[in-house]
């Protein structure tokens, strides 16, 4: 029979026991394991690493989400699963100051996330173009002289608008993101991805400004709406906020 050790969701600020039902990965209880004032949020499993699917990444997100209904949670790093019972009250013993001071830094707070993606990609290059006298010459020199001598300005032109979108990016990613940090405790700017995306940031935002906060992006989501597509995702977790493994190492 395979080893089971417990897999772990998060820890919350309680020493009551709880079991919030089979919501686990592969429909498992849900359970507390408490040492002193703090419990980890658990589920039995399999020793060993879970494999890295959506379906095992949502379920571990509807933990959570579940949990932050009645807790402030710290959410732990997905696929951490402890030996047995014991090894998770030695964590928390252990990591009692510190696990204690960041759910009082993230008690009655949320962490709201925001995308924002341009719409009309040819309409921003020539916008590009249009305020760039260097990029306009050459585009002019190249339409002039044959495809075969002009390898070296058609190189240079787009390295020049990929510098241009870049800059173009952070000037508007920068006027998004002041209306809306001013709102936040905290925030994360995050990778963007491809072209067309200039706003990738986590706010964690008290609870009672989380209505001004909806307020600002809806704003924002009609002033720049023949421009600008926004992704707005939250509450959820502070996952950008906490970065908890089961050992501080890993």
């Amino acid at each position: 029979m395979r080893e089971e050790g417990q897999y772990l969701y998060g820890i919350i600020g309680t020493s009551e026991e709880r079991n919030f039902g089979p919501i686990g990965i592969g429909g498992r209880e849900v359970e507390t394991i408490a040492c002193r004032d703090l419990s980890a949020v658990v589920s039995n499993a399999p020793m060993g690493r879970y494999v890295l699917s959506k379906e095992n990444l949502l379920a571990h997100e509807r933990v959570l989400e579940r949990v932050m209904k009645e807790q402030t949670v710290l959410p732990v790093r997905f696929c951490t699963v402890a030996a047995n019972a014991e090894e998770i009250r030695h964590l928390l013993d252990r990591r009692h100051r510190e696990l204690g001071h960041l759910l009082r830094d993230m008690d009655a707070k949320v962490e709201l996330g925001v995308k924002a993606l341009w719409k009309h990609m040819d309409g921003l290059f020539q916008e590009i173009v249009d305020e760039n006298e260097g990029i306009k010459r050459l585009k002019a020199e190249i339409a002039e002289r044959p495809a075969h001598q002009t390898h070296a300005q058609r190189i240079a032109v787009g390295e020049m608008v990929q510098a241009a979108l870049v800059a173009k990016k952070e000037r508007e990613g920068d006027e998004l993101l002041s209306g809306l940090k001013r709102l936040s405790v905290e925030h994360r700017l995050n990778r963007t991805i491809g072209d067309k995306m200039l706003l990738n940031a986590a706010f964690l935002v008290d609870r009672n400004r989380e209505k001004e906060f909806d307020d600002q992006v809806e704003r924002l989501d009609l002033r720049y709406r023949e421009r600008i597509k926004f992704t707005y995702v939250g509450p959820v977790p502070p996952y950008n906020f906490v970065h908890l493994a089961l050992h501080p190492e890993e």
